[in-house]
């Protein structure tokens, strides 16, 4: 099948830009609110307990508090929104490409049909498979080292993602079973977690963030799949 670079990147970009900036709007009704009240939390143990318990807090010495002085951030409200935008349809463009590149190898053309079932898959991929093992954590939480998180992330998303190509496309029964040991090895080797579990924001609030943050993934990855899907048909007619 030929592709079109020009179709193929007007698909793209139209589909994420839709996908980045409804999953935007859904953040500032869900995901963003338990952010900002997981901040409150974060910040007022040095107000209260500051004085006290000055070994508990190291946190919040002086020396870091000029260092967040000295460290631009968007401020709250319109500018962090817009930031935020931002950084939603690069990914979006980043996985509608992924989708754009995956197709063209499979050599198929989507429908929103078709694009939903496409989403799907990035969903799970991408958010279910290394949630399993690290949840989504708001700010003030205790959390293992950076950089084994992120190797076990990668390696969780490559396993998942070849590991499904094989259960879904593979003709060869052994290579289905090769799929799901791949699909279920990192989660065997289990994700990088810190000795001791702590998080300032209260039980409720950390519930309710993952709740929103599941949601708000649901429907980006579904949108996505979908306005390629059809995007796609659309700029095949």
């Amino acid at each position: 099948m030929t592709v079109s670079l020009k179709n193929l990147f007007t698909v793209v970009a139209l589909s994420s830009l839709s996908a980045g900036i409804l999953l935007t709007l859904i953040q500032q009704f869900q995901v963003v609110p338990t952010i900002i009240e997981a901040e409150s939390y974060e910040q007022s143990p040095a107000v209260e307990h500051g004085a006290s318990e000055s070994g508990h807090v190291h946190a919040h010495t002086e020396s870091d508090h000029a260092h967040d002085d000295s460290t631009w951030a968007p401020q709250d409200g319109l500018q962090r929104t817009l930031f935020t935008a931002g950084a939603n349809i690069v990914i979006a463009l980043g996985f509608a490409l992924l989708i754009g590149a995956a197709t063209v190898l499979r050599g198929t053309t989507l429908n929103w049909r078709t694009g939903l079932l496409w989403g799907l898959a990035g969903y799970a991929v991408f958010f279910v498979a290394p949630s399993l093992g690290l949840h989504p954590e708001l700010p003030g939480t205790e959390a293992a080292d950076l950089q084994s998180r992120q190797y076990w992330w990668l390696a969780t998303i490559a396993c998942s993602a070849v590991g499904l190509a094989l259960l879904v496309f593979s003709p060869r029964v052994v290579l289905k079973i090769l799929g799901g040991l791949l699909i279920l090895l990192p989660h065997v080797v289990g994700a990088p977690l810190p000795d001791v579990h702590s998080a300032l924001a209260p039980a409720d609030l950390i519930q309710r963030f993952i709740i929103a943050t599941i949601i708000a993934n649901a429907i980006f990855w579904l949108a996505l799949g979908g306005l390629y899907g059809f995007f796609q048909q659309k700029l095949a007619h």
